[in-house]
C-alpha cells in the first residue's frame, strides 16, 4: 500500500451510518507529536526565501498560496487514515504541496508533509504543534451522527 493510499485511502468517515442509540467515539484518528520540520530543499536560496519561523516563499509561485512549511505527525495506529489531515487542511485553508516521498516510510506512523497556503494561514496552522488532534463524534441536530475536529 503506497503512501497516498494509506492516507486518502479511505474515503468515508466512521460514523456516518450509525444507529440513533449507538455510543459516541470521543476520540479517534489521533494525530500527535506535531512538530516544525526543516527541508533540505530550502537551502535553495534562488527558489527558496525564509520568512519567519520555518515559513519560506516559494520565488517561483507567482499564487497567493506561495508560502511553504514542513511539519511532521504521528498516527496513533498504522490504518488507512485521511483523518484528521484532511480536516486540518479544511479547518487552516492549506494543501500538501509536496508528499515528501522520500522521506516517508509506507510502514511508519510518523509523517513528514510540506504544506502550501497563504502566509496566514501557515501561521495560523502551527498552532496545532505540540498538540493532539483527533476526531470526535457528535449528535447533530436531528440525531444523526456528526465528526468534528478536536486540537488539544
Amino acid at each position: 500500500m503506497g503512501l497516498l493510499s494509506k492516507l486518502f485511502g479511505n474515503k468515508k468517515q466512521p460514523g456516518l451510518d450509525m444507529p440513533a442509540g449507538k455510543e459516541l467515539l470521543l476520540e479517534f484518528d489521533l494525530m500527535h507529536n506535531i512538530q516544525l520540520e526543516t527541508c533540505r530543499k530550502y537551502e535553495d536560496t534562488n527558489r527558496y526565501k525564509f520568512i519567519e519561523n520555518g515559513i519560506y516563499e516559494d520565488l517561483e509561485d507567482t499564487d497567493a498560496a506561495k508560502y511553504r512549511m514542513v511539519m511532521s505527525y504521528e498516527l496513533e495506529t498504522t490504518e488507512d487514515k485521511q483523518y484528521p489531515l484532511e480536516d486540518i487542511l479544511e479547518e487552516y485553508l492549506i494543501h500538501v504541496s509536496d508528499f515528501l516521498e522520500d522521506e516517508n516510510d509506507v510502514n511508519s506512523v510518523k509523517f513528514k508533509f510540506e504544506f502550501g497556503g497563504e502566509f496566514e494561514d501557515l501561521k495560523n496552522a502551527q498552532h496545532i504543534i505540540g498538540k493532539k488532534v483527533f476526531n470526535r463524534e457528535f449528535r447533530g441536530a436531528n440525531g444523526e451522527i456528526l465528526v468534528g475536529l478536536v486540537i488539544e
